[in-house]
C-alpha cells in the first residue's frame, strides 16, 4: 500500500480517489469544499487541511477545472510546492491548455518537482472500473514513476512527447467527442420524434459504420434526456475552447468545433453549465429554460 494524493474532488476527482481506494492505496485527499474531503474520508481516505500536506505522497494527482486554479493548488499559499519539495511528482489529470501545462511544469522543476499531464478520457464510469485512457506527456523517467499509480485508473495509457503532449491528445480527443455529442444529440431527437425505441435502433447500429464506444455509452441516456452526472457541460465548453485557440495559432479552421462549442455555451447561459453533457438534449425538447 503506497500513499497517493488527489486533489480537486468533483465528479472525476472523485472517481479517481475512490479507484485508488479500492485498489488498496492508502489516499490522502484535498479540496476546498470541506463536505467533499469528508465524504471520501468517511469510505476511507486520509483528509488534507491544505495542498502542502501533500507533498510527500507519489504521486500527487491534479483533478481541477481551469489552469488558474491549478497553479493555486500547486504553487500558491499553502500549495504542494509553496515550499521546495524535491522529488515530489505532480500529474495533471485536469485538461488545461497547453501552454500553460508547460508553465507550470517549468516552474515546478525550478522547485525540485516533476510534472506529468495526464489528461483523461472515459468519464468517471471509466474512472471507478480502472478503465480510463489517459494520453500522457512529461520526461520518460517522470513518465515511468507515475505509470504504477495510473495503471491502476487506465486500461490504456500511451506516452506522446514531452511536457504538454498529453494535453495536446486531449484536445482532439474533446474536438471528437463534443461533436460526438451533437450529432448523437441530433439522432435522439430525431429517434424521439419518430417514437422509436432507442433500445432497438441502438442494437440495429450496432456493427456499422455508425457504431462507436460514444453510441453504445451515451445514445440511450441522450434519447431518454437522463442528466445523472458523468461530465460537464461547461467543461466541454471549456475544452473546445482550448482547441479552437490553439487552432487559431496554427491557423487552422474548426467550423463544427465552434458551432458545438456555442451549442454548449447556449445551455450555460441558461444555467446548465453543471448538467451532464446530455442536457443537450435540452435543446430540441425545449426544456432548457433556468
Amino acid at each position: 500500500m503506497t500513499d497517493v494524493a488527489v486533489i480537486g474532488l468533483g465528479v472525476m476527482g472523485s472517481a479517481i480517489a475512490r479507484r485508488l481506494l479500492a485498489a488498496g492505496h492508502r489516499t490522502h485527499v484535498y479540496d476546498v469544499r470541506p463536505e467533499a474531503v469528508a465524504e471520501l474520508a468517511a469510505e476511507g481516505a486520509v483528509p488534507a487541511a491544505r495542498p502542502a500536506d501533500l507533498a510527500g505522497c507519489e504521486p500527487v494527482l491534479l483533478s481541477l477545472n481551469t489552469a488558474t486554479i491549478v497553479e493555486q493548488a500547486v504553487f500558491g499559499p499553502g500549495g504542494v510546492l509553496a515550499d521546495p519539495a524535491d522529488g515530489t511528482l505532480l500529474v495533471d489529470m485536469s485538461s488545461i491548455d497547453p501552454a500553460s501545462t508547460r508553465d507550470l511544469a517549468t516552474r515546478a522543476e525550478r522547485r525540485g518537482a516533476a510534472w506529468v499531464d495526464a489528461p483523461l478520457s472515459g468519464g468517471a464510469p471509466g474512472a471507478l472500473r480502472g478503465e480510463l485512457t489517459l494520453m500522457l506527456g512529461g520526461r520518460d523517467e517522470d513518465v515511468a514513476r507515475a505509470l504504477p499509480v495510473l495503471g491502476v485508473l487506465a486500461s490504456r495509457t500511451t506516452h506522446l512527447g514531452p511536457v504538454g503532449a498529453g494535453q495536446l491528445g486531449k484536445l482532439v480527443n474533446q474536438v471528437l467527442v463534443g461533436c460526438g455529442f451533437a450529432a448523437l444529440a441530433e439522432a435522439a431527437a430525431l429517434v424521439r420524434a419518430a417514437g422509436l425505441p432507442a433500445e432497438q435502433i441502438l442494437t440495429a447500429l450496432t456493427g456499422g459504420r455508425a457504431d462507436s464506444a460514444l453510441l453504445q455509452e451515451f445514445f440511450t441516456k441522450f434519447a431518454a434526456v437522463d442528466l445523472s452526472p458523468t461530465g460537464r457541460v461547461a467543461n466541454m465548453v471549456k475544452d473546445l475552447e482550448i482547441a479552437r485557440d490553439f487552432a487559431r495559432t496554427r491557423n487552422v479552421p474548426l467550423p463544427m468545433t465552434t458551432a458545438v462549442s456555442e451549442l454548449h455555451r447556449w445551455l450555460v447561459a441558461r444555467d446548465h453549465g453543471g448538467s451532464d453533457n446530455a442536457a443537450l438534449m435540452l435543446y430540441y425538447t425545449g426544456g432548457a429554460e433556468a
